[in-house]
Formats: C-alpha cells, structure tokens, sequence
C-alpha cells in the first residue's frame, strides 16, 4: 500500500477507505479499552487522530508507542465524532519504526522556551512551532522564485568565496588552508599568501551585488538568492554571522523603478504567505503574536510611505521635543537605528516607509551621488516591528565619480578593476536592492528572534549542530 501524507488526509473527502500513514507520535492518550494518538508527519501542522482498540494489539507494541516514537499505520479513514478534526483512522496495523525513551526525549508534551529549543536545535523541527516556520520558509523561496521568474529576471549565482569587500566593512570570515600555527609575514608584518590555495586573501561573501551588477549589465535583470557571512559580533535578536540574501539588479532602472519593484516584491510574498500558509500563520498567531495576521494584510493595503531622509529627521527630533525618549541621539547625518526606524512606520506613519537620499557619508561607494553633493540615491524599507527589511540604491554609473570616491574611502584597486569596467565599457543607469531573507521571515512569522527563523544559526560564540 502507498503511503499518504497526512496533509492529504485530512482534506480528504473520501470515506471507509483503507490508507497507510507514517509519522511521529505527538500524543497517545485514552484507556483501558481504547487509545488515541495524535500522528504528525510535518506536512502540516495539524495532526491525524488514530483510533486504536486496544484488545486488538499486543500490550508490549502499545508501549512503544509513546511521544516522539516514529510509526506506521494501516487503517480505515472515517469521519471523526470528535471535536477538531473532520476525519480519523481506524487502525488495522500498526509498526513502531523507532522509539523514543519517555525519560531521555526532551520534547514530551509541554510548554518549552524558544531558548531551551535554541539548544537543541537538531530536534526542534519536530516542534509544532518550528514546523510552521520551516514550512513557511520553505514558501517565501518559493515565492521569491515565482516572483522574479514571472518578471522576467534571471536567477544568477554569484561566488561564496571572494577577494572584494562590497560593503566595504572589513566583517568579513577568512577562507585558507594555511597553517595558522605558522604563518609567513612580510617586513611589515602582512601575511603573505602566495602558497595559500588562491594565491590570495579570501573570504565568505557579504554580498552577491558587485558581481550581480555585471550580470545585470549583460542580462538585463538577474537576481541572487544565497548564503552570505558577516563577521559581525552582534549578539541582537537581529543578527546572524550566516544568512540568506536575495539581490535584484536591474539595468535602466532608476531609484524610482528600484521603489516600486522593492514595494511590489515584498507584497507580492507576503500574500504568497497568506494565501498558502494560513494554518501555520493562524497558529503562529494564536501561539505567538496575537497582531500577526492583522499585520500581514495591513502592509497589502496601502502604498508604502516615500520619505526623503531629511524629513524623516525631522520628525524624529519633533518628537524628541515633544519628549519621546530615544536610547540613541537624532540629527541629520546619524545612521538610524531601528528604534527610530520602527518610530517613523509604527507610530508616526502607521505603514511601511521607503526612507530615501540618505548622507552619503553613511552609505556604500556604489551609490549614485545627488546633484547636491551631500546625499545618495539610496533606499532603505522600514517595516513594522523589524526596521529595515530592505536596503538598495540607484548605482553610480559615472566612472570618474565612481573611482573618485572608491580612492577617497581608500578601497584597494587591486580589487575593484573588473568591477569598474562596467563603467568603462558602456555603462548604464542601474538599481537594486538586497533584503535580508531572515527579516522577512521575522515579519511574515511574527517571531522575535531571527535565531528562530533558521533551522541553525550562527552566531558569536555559536556553532553548534
């Protein structure tokens, strides 16, 4: 008999029918003469109920059936009589595929922390709550595809291991096989890299968007969607050495173009979400953050607040004068930090807000300078309860501006040749943006760690699994 899902299961119409499922053991509860267990099989985060007389199996199998012990089931589909499922099982036949000791399995039947299910982060899959958020992660890549596919960009990869520092911050994890025991230095103390495997300094990535503009400028539009490495020791429920990036560019697009399309990916996902995840987001919701759902279709409603970063100051320090209390100073030239950011969207503004023209000062080299020599083509998307979601900018196409500001941030040559010759041989106007898959997620699960929105994070002082 083929076995299956208990997603299919439990949308059946189909009646007395004979079905083989297979999962886990969330619960076995009942009496002497009857048994209930409640089967999951993480296609869904609701359970099967299997009815079992008790008279009709050996004492010895139904002791093995206990929390988290693996099974399969032969039995007959019926309406169910109970509240809270539609259809149950009648089970013929049941195997026990593995046990799980009562004493030693650390998820019996009971309210655990997100931070006691941090530590054992290899069995937290198998959670009702990690199980709605995986699945749901599994949904906005699929999304992200569907998006980008159905408007014609090219999906692009772009290397994890690099010789440039796009960001410009130096956070960045070495890649070597030196031995670090006894490295070779130079008169001045450099290590040298001519024997290390390229010959050269590597390191992991922080970014796929220098390399994806020279896709851009041969394909048109192309995206990234991959892994990338801060080496950033951040210890915030924001922040993770190891996350998922996704990266539009596209060529002719100025920061007007690059606007829209941030506003119309980032909603075209989270009615993805709602429309293909409303019983995990339900339970996240019932679960987690009572605001949830309410949220998601709020940031469908409305056109995203446009707002030139100079007034976005200035409402910051009108509020300051009418007493609001920020933990970091406002004036024009400050990096925002997310208290202000979230201020702007969840109190002032009441929606999203695409903050634009920021200092240039307090932004990447690539960006397109404004015409009044203070300010950049940049643009950030602040969204309720995260902050920045998303972070992108008009590109400078002029290559002259562009090398002069490349040496007046004193950024090596040596490593930004191939990345000026797309201004050399004909440039263009250009935009994209990069957002952060984690935050998504934070915002489309509602959960309050982005610990908790990878299967296992990386973090200062932690790798483990």
């Amino acid at each position: 008999m083929k076995r299956v899902k208990i997603a299919d299961v439990l949308k059946s119409t189909q009646y007395d029918i004979d079905v083989l499922v297979k999962g886990w053991v969330r619960t076995r509860r009942g009496n002497k003469m009857v048994s209930f267990i409640a089967l999951n099989d993480g296609s869904v985060i609701h359970n099967l109920q299997i009815v079992v007389d008790n008279d009709k199996f050996e004492d010895d199998l139904l002791k093995k059936i206990t929390t988290g012990s693996a099974i399969g089931v032969v039995g007959k589909l019926v309406q169910s009589q109970g509240k809270g499922q539609n259809v149950e099982i009648q089970a013929f036949s049941i195997e026990v595929y593995g046990t799980a000791d009562v004493d030693t399995y650390p998820l019996q039947k009971k309210g655990h922390s997100l931070e006691f299910l941090r530590e054992i982060a290899h069995l937290r899959p198998r959670t009702n709550t990690f199980g709605a958020v995986f699945r749901i992660r599994h949904n906005m890549a699929i999304a992200i595809h569907d998006f980008f596919h159905k408007k014609g960009f090219f999906y692009f990869h772009t290397p994890i291991i690099t010789a440039s520092d796009c960001e410009g911050a130096g956070q960045m994890f070495q890649v070597t096989t030196k031995n670090l025991y006894d490295l070779k230095k130079d008169a001045n103390g450099s290590i040298i890299y001519d024997d290390d495997f390229f010959g050269k300094q590597a390191s992991l990535t922080v970014s796929g968007q220098l390399e994806g503009e020279l896709a851009a400028t041969a394909l048109g539009a192309i995206y990234t969607f991959g892994p990338t490495f801060r080496a950033e020791n951040s210890n915030t429920p924001r922040h993770l050495a190891e996350f998922w990036m996704i990266e539009p560019e596209v060529a002719f697009n100025d920061i007007e173009d690059n606007m829209n399309l941030a506003e119309e990916f980032i909603k075209y996902c989270v009615q993805w979400a709602l429309d293909n995840c409303r019983d995990d987001i339900q339970f996240l919701n019932d679960m987690f953050d009572k605001e949830l759902v309410a949220r998601l279709e709020s940031v469908l409603k409305d056109a995203f607040v446009r707002l030139p970063y100079t007034e976005g100051i200035k409402i910051l320090e009108e509020a300051v004068a009418k007493g609001h209390k920020f933990e970091f100073p406002v004036f024009w030239g400050a990096d925002l930090a997310s208290e202000h950011e979230r201020y702007l969207v969840e109190e002032h503004f009441k929606k999203p807000v695409i903050l634009t023209d920021y200092p240039k000062e307090i932004k990447a080299f690539y960006m397109k300078q404004n015409d009044d020599g203070k300010t950049v083509r940049a643009m950030d998307v602040l969204f309720p309860k995260i902050g920045e979601i998303i972070g992108g900018s008009e590109r400078e196409a002029d290559y002259d501006k562009l090398l002069a500001r490349i040496n007046e941030l004193n950024i090596p040559m040596k490593d930004m040749w191939w990345y000026l010759d797309t201004r050399r041989f004909g440039t263009c106007p250009h935009s994209g943006f990069g957002l952060g898959f984690e935050r998504l997620l934070l915002f489309v699960t509602g959960m309050a760690n982005i610990r908790d929105v990878i299967p296992f994070p990386r973090t200062p002082k932690n790798a483990e699994f």
